[in-house]
């Protein structure tokens, strides 16, 4: 199965603010930048709790009846009427062979501490980090440690009048 990232920072390289907010990232002139080609590429989402919690408070459920997995030990909120969403824990390795057996070809892995995971266990073939022209100063950073370097492959970098800049990249095996 192939697993993407498709993620807003700021400049600094923060997904979030320290409490969890995101309103920071209206700095990036809230223009289309590719997200509804890449959403349409991929049939499953794999998230953390906590980003899931932020999705809830959005209002409106972006994902219509797309199949949301939320990693969590502990009991999920609600999801909204129409939302598929299903719990799942475990180490990456055993989630990603658990959703490609159960037919899933293109997962897109959503959420800090998720992202780190399934990096630092070699499982995540291609990121696209969208940087938004700000600088926050603190906050929850995209990419904590890892076990050893990650080698990249760059394959295209692109700007929009906004001045979000968007880089996408093949992890290198």
């Amino acid at each position: 199965m192939k697993t993407s990232v498709f993620v807003g920072t700021s400049v600094d390289g923060f997904i979030a603010r320290a409490d969890g907010s995101l309103d920071f990232l209206d700095a990036g002139g809230n223009e289309e930048h590719g997200y509804e080609a890449f959403m349409a590429s991929v049939d499953v989402l794999i998230m953390g709790r906590h980003t899931y919690e932020t999705v809830l408070s959005f209002g409106a459920w972006p994902f219509g009846a797309k199949p949301v997995f939320v990693l969590s030990s502990r009991p999920l909120a609600p999801p909204p009427p129409g939302a598929v969403v299903e719990q799942l824990a475990g180490e990456p390795a055993v989630i990603v062979a658990t959703l490609a057996e159960r037919g899933f070809g293109h997962a897109y892995v959503d959420g800090g501490v998720t992202v780190q995971r399934f990096l630092a266990a070699g499982l995540i073939d291609r990121l696209i980090v969208s940087r938004v022209p700000v600088l926050i100063g603190n906050g929850i950073p995209l990419f904590g440690p890892t076990p050893g370097d990650i080698r990249l492959t760059h394959v295209s970098t692109r700007h929009f009048p906004g001045g979000l800049v968007q880089s996408e990249y093949l992890v290198a095996g």
